[in-house]
């Protein structure tokens, strides 16, 4: 009996004429997700990606546990190939199905027959199927609104298929689908999230980050990397620009008023990060900013930041509150490694008192005291970079 794997996706089919691009990078990402585990063959027809293994030894389980983090993937399936000829498919389906029907209390069948052609119609393939399967698994009930199991069988154009259990994929549209973008990562937990929810849109992920030794520790650094291989997963591979910042925050603290520590160090690293999306060819900025969450992220602190960039923002969690990119956290599993006890920054020289309302000119004016510019120079050049793979 051969095992395949049946991937189908939501929005992209709504996509016309530029369907066939998404799918290419699909179906790019699917095989960079799965290219260690064996060789397979990889088709698609009717909004669905077959992923048939080529060798014996694949690992179908942890290709699905993988494939359940590829953006793009709306829902996925391991299945039995079947002859399209009823009595071949009653026959896999009682095989293929034994081990979860024998667990299980109640069930139904569902059909889809693609192919017109087929000369049993749905609702009799089901009437037909379900009573073969009652008279061998004699412990079952029929129940159509909630069953446990829910066997499918399709039809199709070239075979037909029998699976019995629909998992959730990640949803949303092809990593690299949607252009390339910097995203600034701290060691916080609002960050990866920001960059995990920019990444479902279809954009490639690369980071920056922003050390002060020796205010700030290599363990802290430790952290962002470890977040940075977390997200990957879902992200694909990121570049990671790491930035020394430590002469540019001494220079805020001996410059300008206290007040405007912050929302002047967040000026300047838009600036430093702009440079960088230069030279990547970035088309914007992510940040894991959400109104009012702290003083430098109230309306008035956002349209100071704001003013110096020249390319767009994304702030994916602007309108979620704390609790709600908690519960992404950890169901992207960064939560934990976000949490640790090692200061990243942005919380050096943290003002007593921060400007909750400041006004553009007043930041500029405070921020114009001091000639900036070589020392912001000085960081791009001495920016370490470091790629994190897809583990695989």
């Amino acid at each position: 009996m051969q095992e395949i794997i049946l991937v189908k996706y939501g929005e992209m089919a709504l996509k016309g004429m530029n369907k066939k691009t998404f799918e290419d990078v699909l179906i790019k990402n699917i095989k960079r997700r799965i290219k260690s585990l064996g060789k397979t063959t990889i088709t698609r027809a009717q909004s669905t990606i077959y992923i048939i293994p080529s060798e014996e030894g694949f690992d179908v389980s942890e290709a699905i546990e993988r494939l359940k983090k590829v953006f793009g993937i709306a829902a996925l399936c391991r299945a039995a190939v079947c002859e399209k000829d009823f009595s071949d498919i009653a026959a896999v389906s009682c095989e293929y199905l034994e081990e979860i029907l024998s667990y299980a209390k109640t069930f139904k069948v569902n059909a889809k027959r693609a192919d017109k052609s087929f000369p049993m119609k749905s609702p009799e393939i089901c009437r037909e199927l379900g009573g073969i399967l009652l008279e061998k698994f004699s412990h079952l009930t029929v129940d159509v609104n909630q069953p446990e199991i829910t066997v499918t069988v399709e039809i199709r154009d070239e075979k037909a298929f029998v699976h019995a259990e629909n998992l959730k994929g990640a949803g949303g549209l092809p990593v690299g689908t949607s252009g390339h973008a910097l995203l600034l990562l701290s060691g916080g937990i609002d960050s990866p999230v920001a960059g995990y929810m920019m990444a479902k849109r279809g954009v490639h992920i690369s980071a920056i980050h922003y050390v002060s030794p020796p205010y700030t520790s290599d363990r802290a650094r430790l952290k962002v990397e470890q977040l940075c291989e977390k997200i990957t997963s879902y992200c694909g591979s990121i570049a990671f620009f790491c930035v020394p910042f430590t002469k540019i925050q001494e220079a805020i603290k001996n410059n300008c008023p206290e007040e405007f520590f912050t929302i002047i160090m967040r000026r300047l690293m838009m600036k430093i990060a702009q440079k960088i999306c230069e030279k990547e060819k970035c088309l914007a900025l992510i940040t894991g900013e959400s109104v009012g969450q702290v003083a430098s992220q109230t309306i008035n602190a956002l349209v100071c930041t704001d003013a110096v960039c020249e390319i767009p923002v994304f702030r994916p969690l602007i309108g979620m509150d704390k609790v709600e990119i908690v519960d992404i956290a950890r169901k992207i599993d960064t939560f934990e490694t976000s949490i640790q006890p090692y200061e990243d920054c942005c919380t050096v020289f943290t003002p007593r008192h921060p400007k909750v309302r400041p006004l553009l000119a007043d930041v500029e004016a405070a921020e114009a005291g001091f000639d900036f510019t070589p020392l912001l120079e000085e960081a791009v050049n001495e920016t370490e970079l470091k790629i994190f793979n897809l583990e695989v």
